[in-house]
């Protein structure tokens, strides 16, 4: 575990509680502080409201999907890193995600060591920053 690591905060927005369960543990395990929203709305007020280091967002969500909720966050002052983590893995969807404004992309099912590698690679600089 990486002791800048506790620093940093992860807002996950992901309405399936084994996908927030799964996700939560691989990160806090990690040293992250996560928060979940489960819905769009939820997670815009927490992105909006609160600092993150790093937003990671379901595409298929209830009330707005993932790629509103980017498109919502985006149309703020939040320069946050969105990641969408998606099962939606046809042509074309990585693109509508980056389009949309996520910075990454990363498909369901997570392979728990290449999951933890991708969302360290986007919280690098944050805790390059924190070193001493």
């Amino acid at each position: 575990m990486r002791t800048n690591a506790l620093k940093t905060n992860v807002l996950l927005i992901e309405d399936n509680e084994q996908n927030r369960y799964l996700v939560t543990f691989l990160l806090e395990n990690q040293g992250y502080r996560v928060t979940a929203a489960v819905d769009g709305p939820t997670g815009i007020a927490a992105a909006t409201t609160q600092h993150f280091d790093l937003i990671l967002l379901d595409i298929q969500l209830p009330v707005m999907d993932g790629y509103a909720v980017a498109r919502a966050l985006r149309a703020t002052p939040c320069k946050t890193p969105i990641v969408a983590v998606t099962s939606y893995a046809m042509t074309g969807d990585r693109e509508n995600a980056l389009a949309a404004g996520c910075n990454g992309y990363i498909e369901k099912p997570i392979n728990p060591a290449t999951f933890v590698a991708e969302v360290s690679r986007f919280l690098r600089p944050a805790h390059e920053e924190q070193q001493p």
